[in-house]
């Protein structure tokens, strides 16, 4: 590139996720004037672009060619060339493979920007009524059998509201899932989001799965499911510690380097009693 060249930059635009009427005046304009769409599913894509009379070029950036692909699509952008990256509906990078394509081009210098737009995760969650404070998104679930258990292990004590993507055919296997993991939960399940037919069902973890064990699962959806209690964890914990030997908890803390006056606290704490009540049982214990 000579020096007079100027370089491309990177464009992740969000398309709407059911409603075409949701996409911006800003990435419509965009979309119209890079050199290049990069699109998931470009069969998909074309029909988005065509009900917006966009006929820019386009070709394929998927979860298959990401790394080969993006590096030719960084060299373009070397060279020049402004390029959009679309997903199949949303926000690109968000559980998509757009993160790949987006550190590469921030490692080789490429400059990137975000055009804002539709968002199923946020949508899902400002339709669910629940906790919208604190949450944790997750995806879609690792199809890999130990790995799942992990994340699904990992959420067991997830204080903050949880927001996972699942596909149809699969939504009744993850319920049951999470219904062993995270016990009895509320939760809302979100589809066709933005669409003509929206729902969005409020219920029990386990009313989900009767409901779809009698109902065939349609359309994509976005689970959003309460986090839990901390006073509940917090009961659990002091429950558990008052089973154990007080004796040993004194000498876990002590070990860490704590003078008995701190130990005997930290062990109150624990148990949810007073240190008087440590040092009366400890007394006993002698």
């Amino acid at each position: 590139m000579s020096q007079s060249q100027k370089q491309g930059m990177l464009y992740l635009c969000a398309t709407p996720i059911g409603n075409l009427s949701d996409i911006t005046g800003r990435v419509l304009e965009t979309l119209k004037s890079v050199d290049l769409i990069a699109a998931e599913d470009t069969r998909n894509s074309i029909k988005l672009l065509n009900h917006f009379d966009i006929k820019v070029p386009l070709v394929s950036y998927h979860e298959y060619n990401r790394y080969d692909r993006a590096n030719e699509l960084i060299e373009k952008m070397r060279q020049g060339a402004d390029i959009a990256l679309i997903t199949d509906a949303g926000t690109p990078v968000i559980s998509d493979p757009g993160e790949v394509i987006t550190d590469m081009c921030r490692q080789a210098g490429i400059k990137v920007t975000s055009l804002p737009g539709p968002c199923a995760l946020v949508t899902a969650l400002s339709l669910s009524g629940l906790s919208a404070r604190r949450f944790v998104f997750e995806g879609f679930l690792p199809a890999d059998k130990k790995e799942r258990r992990q994340v699904l292990g990992s959420l067991t004590d997830e204080t903050r509201t949880i927001i996972l993507y699942e596909a149809p055919h699969h939504l009744l296997s993850t319920l049951k899932e999470l219904k062993e993991a995270l016990s009895d939960r509320e939760m809302a399940l979100c589809r066709e989001l933005t669409k003509k037919f929206e729902e969005v069902k409020r219920m029990k973890l386990s009313e989900a799965v009767i409901y779809y064990e009698e109902n065939e699962p349609r359309g994509e959806y976005v689970l959003v499911i309460e986090g839990r209690s901390k006073e509940e964890l917090r009961n659990e914990k002091i429950g558990h510690n008052r089973e154990r030997d007080i004796n040993e908890q004194m000498a876990e803390y002590e070990k860490q380097g704590l003078d008995r006056k701190e130990a005997m606290r930290k062990v109150a704490s624990d148990r949810g009693v007073s240190r008087r009540e440590v040092y009366k049982q400890l007394l006993e214990n002698k």
